[in-house]
């Protein structure tokens, strides 16, 4: 089993992100199967390897280097083009694309669809995002009745609903970093998430979503948009609310309903088992098992499935009007 460099810009403050925090745990669980480090590339920190020193050492195809970053993930892939690389995809939509030599490991089907598409003569795999244990509903006394974290929000949201709201609710909106994020659910009635503008305005998908997942683990009611990775689990009507419908009047008589009426979402554990620690590990294993096959492979085979470029899908467009133009003349 290879040896797996998780590589990251950096993991301090200035790269704190959902991505990042999530990366972090990917690689936590990597670690119970095979050996593995954090490699910044971007920065030097304190006890962790860095990239330019460890492109100087020895023995490199004994290791598969995991690259995540979307917006640094054009210039890295070119860069390790020799070596052992794989892509753990979160976000889709960066415009840029890969050769069958690299394998790709998403987060979510809706990133698998996509670079399915996209990149069709790569391995492909899913992993999903761990929802960790402390995610659950510890039956609190809760004392907020609407939580909005204010990054991600639409204005929609931060400067129509929101102010709607406050007169007929306790609502707590957040816009500072939450240590304990899952105490923070376990004191709220309804959590609201709308990041379709803000991924809009990024130009790239949400990943995965993990924060209406997380909330639903601690039995929140949810109001979220279903944009991105959020329609991997999101069932409007049925396990949530699609908030930004039609108008505030009717999104803020949906939200008070449900407060009024409220009881803890009680989801089946079996909806959040393919999102925990046990069952992705056994997934991780299965797909390292295939990586290190691969890589096997590839050191003493070349591809030779031709890739879909514009060049060869004019060519293709053109081959099908003339087949149909024949069988017409026929």
């Amino acid at each position: 089993m290879r040896k797996l460099y998780f590589l990251l810009p950096g993991t301090d403050g200035k790269f704190a992100c959902g991505g990042l925090f999530a990366e972090l745990k990917t690689f936590k669980l990597a670690k119970q199967i095979c050996d593995a480090d954090v490699v910044t590339y971007r920065q030097r920190e304190k006890d962790k390897l860095f990239l330019d020193d460890v492109l100087l050492s020895e023995n490199l195809q004994e290791v598969i280097f995991v690259i995540s970053w979307g917006f640094d993930v054009a210039k890295l892939a070119p860069r390790l083009k020799s070596y052992n690389v794989v892509y753990h995809a979160h976000s889709a939509g960066y415009g840029f694309k890969l050769p069958g030599s690299i394998p790709i490991i998403t987060v979510s089907r809706n990133t698998l669809g996509y670079w399915g598409q996209l990149s069709p003569h790569s391995l492909i795999y899913y992993l999903p995002n761990q929802i960790s244990d402390e995610f659950n509903n510890r039956n609190l006394e809760r004392d907020i009745d609407v939580l909005v974290l204010a990054r991600k929000s639409s204005e929609y949201l931060l400067k129509d609903l929101i102010p709607a709201l406050q007169p007929h609710c306790k609502l707590e909106l957040v816009n500072y970093f939450i240590e304990d994020i899952a105490a923070l659910f376990n004191r709220t009635k309804i959590y609201i998430y709308d990041s379709a503008e803000y991924w809009a305005q990024q130009r790239v998908s949400e990943g995965f979503g993990l924060q209406p997942m997380e909330a639903f683990a601690c039995g929140c009611q949810v109001f979220s948009s279903v944009n991105g990775g959020l329609s991997d689990y999101l069932d409007p009507g049925l396990n949530c609310g699609k908030i930004a419908a039609y108008s505030k009047e009717y999104d803020m008589q949906r939200i008070l309903k449900v407060l009024e009426n409220w009881s803890a979402l009680t989801l089946p554990e079996s909806f959040f088992q393919e999102y925990r620690g046990e069952n992705i590990i056994q997934r991780f294993q299965v797909i390292l098992d295939e990586l290190n096959d691969f890589f096997d492979h590839k050191q003493n085979h070349p591809s030779n499935i031709k890739s879909l470029t514009t060049m060869r899908l004019a060519k293709l467009s053109t081959k099908r009007i003339f087949h149909k133009i024949k069988n017409k003349l026929r």
